[in-house]
């Protein structure tokens, strides 16, 4: 999606990230260490501005590993791209709808154990059930609250970014981008969903501190039930914020029945601690068509957990171009390892 323009996270902010312990394999001498739990193995730059099939590949807004191994990217503009998973060329391409057959803001994406596609849009917000070949099969209920106004109180463009499927396949996890009106500002919503036999059903609901000027476009579970979550923001004529923090929900506030969330005693929000700022990577020789505090940044949007060993694991990013000539489609190939 566009981004807003927003105001540089502060000092103070990132102070705040609480709780939580990581530890990594990206030691401080090491030329590609973005923190002393992150480092970034490369990046690709080999879709930007292309097409397949007459189809435009950007605009990507989310990344799912399928069921045969191949790397599913979602954009935001109602397709689906089914691409290698070594060398990213794509194989096909899925045009989605809505039930109208109207064209979708789609943001979230998840491939379930049998194939199908879990997908949000931001427009209502809605969570749709799709085939592989693109067929509507169902629609998740969602809390009238997290409805953009005037149906609820989310705000436009601000909705459902993430989406997430929990270890044991039974509940989903999706993650507002920004706050609902009559909430703190600093306090995003998580929606969950548990799975039953006629299907998914709403459940807990938790708040996430989110940095000061920045929103949630991505959230990954890791195989501890655990949380990568992608924060980020954008300043005129200074470039991206982006970083990446490791939160646990397990023991947060169910808040699906507090109507504002206003730092008020008893709330626990969801405890994070910050993993790396990617502005702190290497640049690895990249270049930036637009002010960047890093040339690798570009507004980076999609993430998916590609490999897991002993809390290490292989994240793979993929930026948003917004069909945008000072905007890059750039892949980046992380390693992160976390511990209790």
């Amino acid at each position: 999606m566009r981004l807003r323009t927003v105001l540089a996270a502060t000092t103070a902010a990132l102070a705040a990230a609480t709780c939580l312990t990581a530890a990594g394999p990206a030691n401080a001498q090491d030329d590609h260490a973005c923190s002393s739990t992150v480092s970034i193995d490369r990046f690709s730059d080999a879709l930007d501005k292309t097409a397949y099939d007459g189809t435009f590949v950007g605009n990507l807004s989310a990344l799912a590993v399928d069921t045969d191994g191949s790397l599913a990217a979602l954009s935001d503009r109602s397709s689906l791209f089914d691409l290698d998973a070594k060398t990213l060329q794509p194989r096909s391409v899925t045009p989605l709808a809505d039930e109208t057959g109207t064209a979708l803001d789609s943001e979230g994406l998840v491939i379930d154990g049998d194939g199908t596609r879990l997908i949000t849009s931001e427009t209502e917000p809605s969570v749709r059930r799709y085939s592989r070949s693109g067929r509507i099969l169902g629609r998740l209920p969602v809390p009238a609250s997290l409805r953009v106004a005037p149906a609820g109180r989310a705000v436009p463009n601000g909705t459902f970014e993430g989406l997430t499927l929990l270890p044991g396949g039974h509940t989903l996890l999706a993650s507002m981008e920004y706050a609902l009106s009559g909430d703190s500002s600093g306090a995003v919503r998580f929606q969950t969903w548990e799975r039953h036999r006629a299907g998914f059903v709403p459940a807990a609901q938790y708040a996430y501190p989110v940095d000061a000027g920045l929103g949630v476009p991505e959230v990954q579970a890791t195989p501890d039930g655990r949380l990568l979550v992608l924060e980020r923001g954008f300043t005129s004529g200074v470039g991206n914020t982006v970083r990446l923090y490791l939160a646990d929900p397990r023991r947060a506030t169910d808040t699906s029945g507090v109507e504002n969330l206003t730092g008020q005693a008893g709330v626990r929000p969801i405890k994070k601690t910050l993993l790396a700022d990617l502005a702190a990577c290497p640049t690895l020789g990249a270049t930036a068509k637009q002010p960047q505090p890093n040339p690798l940044l570009d507004n980076i949007e999609g993430m998916v957990v590609t490999r897991h060993d002993k809390g290490r694991l292989k994240v793979l990013l993929v930026s948003d171009d917004n069909q945008n000539a000072v905007q890059t489609t750039r892949f980046y190939y992380l390693q992160v390892q976390v511990t209790h």
